[in-house]
């Protein structure tokens, strides 16, 4: 294994790069200097990462939707409803399916079939067919800063073509979009290519150009306890931080339970800054974010706003600094522009409403903070072992070990032997710790508190329990009971 948690040098950066931008027409002939130009031409109110550090500041928790059409002027249109109309404080450009999989030809078709129908037949942007100059065209048109969201395994080209063109935050990591994404991409090669994506955006910062970076929180959305959310976005802002990247935002998919969900906040920015500094990597920002619910949503909009203000409530309680925002209509798939701007004034209003209030301090949100703290170092101490203190070799090691499990993860790679369910009070807890290294009290804490549910519900602990948690927030519930069905 060749893989190795260390800063990649000129030569190695420009050699892979060479190639990177040979991948699609539209990366030819861009350069990293003209790049570095045109962001000192942004204004500093429409820097993602510095908006962000001021509502950290302020302990203000902002606004993000997810959105993104095939067609550029469709594009900005549905960007400035979210803006003007949702009252968005910050902006992404989901990127559409075929370039998360760079099958850029077949993104190319899918724009062509947008121009003819004149509505998107992508289910978001395709910013590395459209270029530097549309990319331009967007970020340019908009008042709030952008951020680049996708899914993509190999991003490398999608990150030069986007910085160049003006987006100053990119999301994503070589775990948490490979693992929860894919069958069979291979870890190395995935950490090697986003240690590229970091390393460009490092060589950014060395030219005074502020770039944030957001590993993605929720991993598959499904039940997956903070523990193993928030080991995933400490390496990952470990490799980051080891590239030259000086902001980052980590992230974490609402579970529910609101004393867990603010303790999951809370332990997320306390183990990341305290595992940057062990680790040697001062001055870095670190933020943070709260994904709305992203398991099953009700079909009804009425409930589904229900479930949306849940969220809003449980990220502006726990002081995130952003929150992203789902929508009524997430049951029906891609929402309207109108149903994207209501999910985005729901959240504004209960975040609105709580921002001069906070559960951090209470003993109960505490003790779930320590429960998460010790559990997470459990993961994150024992990959560092196993890659004899590289971090890069650890986790591709910690997954083959199970040591780091994502529930319900479609990767080859993914031991898939710990098992997730809801305790009697909605919090996630593990019916089946697997590989995961934990102590033997950890193991009887989680054990206890499916045996307490099990009582309350008079049946067994068993996996029905995962199936009709899963079910659960859908149908109108947290905790999928019997008598609920």
């Amino acid at each position: 294994m060749d893989l190795r948690n260390k800063r990649l040098t000129e030569e190695e950066f420009n050699k892979v790069r060479a190639d990177v931008l040979t991948h699609w027409p539209t990366g030819k002939g861009i350069t990293i200097e003209d790049g570095v130009a045109y962001q000192k031409t942004i204004a500093p109110e429409k820097r993602f990462g510095l908006k962000l550090q001021k509502a950290k500041a302020s302990r203000d928790t902002l606004i993000q939707p997810r959105a993104g059409v095939a067609l550029p002027e469709q594009h900005i249109e549905l960007l400035r409803h979210l803006e003007d109309e949702g009252g968005a404080d910050l902006l992404p450009s989901t990127i559409d399916s075929y370039t998360r999989l760079n099958r850029y030809q077949e993104a190319e078709v899918g724009i062509e079939e947008s121009r003819k129908q004149g509505r998107s037949m992508l289910n978001g942007f395709p910013a590395v067919n459209l270029g530097v100059e549309v990319c331009r065209q967007v970020t340019s048109s908009l008042k709030s800063p952008v951020q680049v969201r996708h899914g993509t395994p190999d991003a490398r080209l999608l990150s030069e073509i986007t910085y160049v063109g003006g987006f100053t935050s990119f999301e994503g990591g070589g775990i948490s979009y490979n693992i929860p994404y894919s069958k069979n991409h291979s870890l190395e090669q995935t950490i090697r290519d986003w240690q590229y994506i970091d390393r460009l955006t490092g060589i950014y910062e060395e030219q005074g150009i502020n770039l944030n970076r957001e590993p993605f929180g929720p991993l598959t959305g499904t039940l997956v306890p903070p523990c193993i959310s928030t080991a995933v976005a400490v390496l990952e802002a470990l490799l980051a931080a080891e590239q030259g990247v000086r902001d980052i935002t980590v992230g974490y998919g609402q579970c529910g339970n609101i004393v867990q969900d603010v303790a999951a906040i809370k332990a997320l920015e306390r183990l990341t800054e305290e595992y940057l500094a062990k680790y040697g990597y001062k001055d870095i920002i670190v933020t943070t974010v709260l994904h709305q619910w992203m398991g099953g949503f009700p079909a009804d909009e009425a409930k589904a706003f229900g479930v949306i203000s849940w969220g809003a409530a449980a990220a502006a309680l726990a002081n995130a600094t952003k929150v992203i925002v789902k929508t009524p209509h997430e049951a029906m798939g891609i929402p309207t522009k109108e149903a994207n701007a209501a999910g985005l004034k729901a959240s504004k209003q209960v975040v609105s409403m709580l921002r001069d209030q906070d559960l951090l301090g209470k003993q109960e949100v505490e003790d779930e903070c320590n429960i998460i703290c010790e559990e997470v170092r459990c993961l994150l101490d024992r990959t560092y072992e196993l890659g004899n203190g590289d971090f890069a070799v650890g986790s591709v090691r910690a997954f083959e070990a199970g040591v780091i499990d994502i529930p319900f993860a479609p990767s080859r790679l993914n031991a898939g032997k710990a098992m997730p369910a809801r305790d009697n009070s909605g919090a996630i807890r593990l019916l089946d710790c697997g590989n995961l290294p934990f102590s033997a009290d950890l193991k009887k804490f989680h054990a206890e508190r499916m045996e307490e549910r099990a009582k309350a519900e008079k049946r067994i602990v068993s996996f029905q329990m995962v199936v009709d948690d899963i079910y659960a927030i859908g149908n109108g519930n947290l905790v999928g009971r019997p008598e609920n069905k």
